[in-house]
């Protein structure tokens, strides 16, 4: 089954290489996609997406903040090993990064949308950028402290579209504009039609919707009625404990307790701008020629809570932030599947690297996905972890989650089967300590395996 795989996807030269698109949203809630059970959101190209591949409904970021989720698909690490001076700085310059090792097998490699990486994608192992989007290049103009609605505007503050020179292009605004995606979509399309003949192509886009600030996108206002917005079923008005981020940025975008008309308001506005950036995916899918020969992966940088366990950032380990959506498609692979197997978005560099026959660089700790997608085993891992800042450690299993909260001195334990909201914290019950103890050993042993520098 590998071999023809490989023969599917390869053919018997680089010339005859897929061509790649990975696309990546921000902040982009797992069960936001309609073919996979969202009967209110609209996502009519994710929807062909998943019509077309295999979707994971297991995939977990491992770090629930931007900067860090994406360092880890960049390198194919986790957070300790892909940002030395963890949870900042710079990305380890002695790993090998995924448009790096694409580019030396011959791909001419492009990145287009939001970098939040340090640097610039051209050190990144990229060869060119097209609707790159990035902090800077805004001193002379001045942004307003609230929205039209009079929520703080703190997302993207003095954020850039930039052209390949790395120079501003201030007439696409400044800030989270509400075209944002349709530019990064120019930007894309832009970068397939120029991309030089003869090399297979490596498009990576990252979207900076659906993240705050959240506005309608360019005429979709009240596209979504925020009264008919269903709640989540896990919604609380405020959260029992200080998780570690109950005073972040996020976590100050509504006020505190959480009403109901609130978060169905933030809903709308959310979901609208899901719809806006399926329709500028839409876009890019049909400018890449031959569609069907291409490798595709759509996924996130990690979900959101928006009102679930009365939260609105992603900083937490619970299931609606640490995950995200997750679809693999491509020639040879199977279509309209779903797969509940564990998954980790650093998985992709590996997974990437075996479907087109290439080498995995030594640097990289992440397991491919391409055994699971090739119908070879229904496992690749044995448990999953999630980590935020010095407050939070996370290890999941296929049925069970240990949450610990070392600086809360908290712990929560779900049954993800019984409890898939997890609404039911389990940890202070004696029928389960045997359970709670296997996970928490298991935890430890990966953290010091990883050179935690909180243990």
């Amino acid at each position: 089954m590998r071999a023809l795989l490989l023969v599917l996807l390869i053919g018997t030269s680089l010339r005859a290489a897929p061509n790649i698109l990975l696309i990546v949203a921000d902040d982009q809630r797992p069960d936001t996609v309609h073919a996979l059970g969202n009967t209110v959101i609209d996502t009519p190209n994710l929807d062909r997406l998943v019509a077309r591949g295999t979707s994971f409904s297991r995939a977990y970021a491992g770090y629930p903040i931007c900067h860090v989720s994406r360092a880890q698909i960049l390198t194919g690490t986790p957070a300790f090993k892909a940002l030395p001076k963890y949870p900042g700085g710079a990305i380890n310059p002695s790993l090998a990064t995924l448009g790096g090792t694409l580019q030396k097998a011959g791909y001419h490699t492009c990145y287009t949308g939001k970098w939040h990486n340090d640097g610039h994608p051209k050190q990144r192992g990229y060869t060119t950028t097209s609707g790159l989007y990035s902090s800077g290049g805004s001193k002379s103009v001045t942004q307003p402290d609230l929205d039209d609605r009079g929520r703080p505007l703190t997302g993207y503050r003095g954020w850039t579209f930039k052209d390949d020179n790395n120079q501003a292009e201030l007439g696409k605004g400044v800030g989270l504009q509400p075209n944002n995606s349709r530019h990064i979509a120019d930007g894309a399309i832009h970068a397939i039609q120029t991309a030089p003949q003869g090399k297979p192509l490596f498009l990576h886009v990252n979207f900076a919707f659906p993240h705050d600030p959240r506005q309608w996108p360019a005429g979709m206002k009240d596209r979504y009625a925020a009264a008919k917005m269903p709640l989540p079923a896990n919604f609380a008005p405020q959260h029992p404990f200080d998780h570690g981020n109950i005073g972040g940025r996020d976590e100050l975008l509504l006020p505190t307790p959480r009403t109901a008309s609130d978060v169905r308001e933030e809903l709308a506005i959310y979901y609208a701008m899901i719809t806006d950036l399926d329709t500028q995916l839409g876009r890019i899918l049909d400018a890449l020629p031959a569609p069907e020969d291409a490798i595709i992966i759509f996924t996130s940088d990690q979900g959101l809570a928006l009102g679930s366990h009365g939260l609105l950032g992603k900083q937490n380990e619970y299931e609606h932030s640490i995950r995200s959506p997750l679809i693999i498609c491509g020639p040879g692979l199977p279509k309209n599947e779903r797969t509940a197997a564990l998954a980790n978005l650093n998985d992709l560099f590996p997974t990437l690297c075996e479907l087109i026959g290439i080498a995995v660089p030594p640097t990289v700790q992440s397991k491919s996905l391409a055994p699971l997608l090739g119908h070879q085993t229904d496992r690749v891992h044995d448990f999953i972890t999630g980590v935020f800042s010095d407050t939070q450690r996370m290890i999941c299993d296929e049925r069970w989650k240990l949450v610990l909260y070392p600086k809360a001195g908290r712990e929560q334990l779900f049954d993800l089967q019984a409890d898939p909201d997890e609404l039911h914290d389990l940890s202070a019950d004696p029928a389960h300590k045997t359970t709670k103890d296997e996970l928490a050993s298991r935890l430890d042993a990966w953290r010091r395996e990883q050179d935690d520098p909180n243990l």
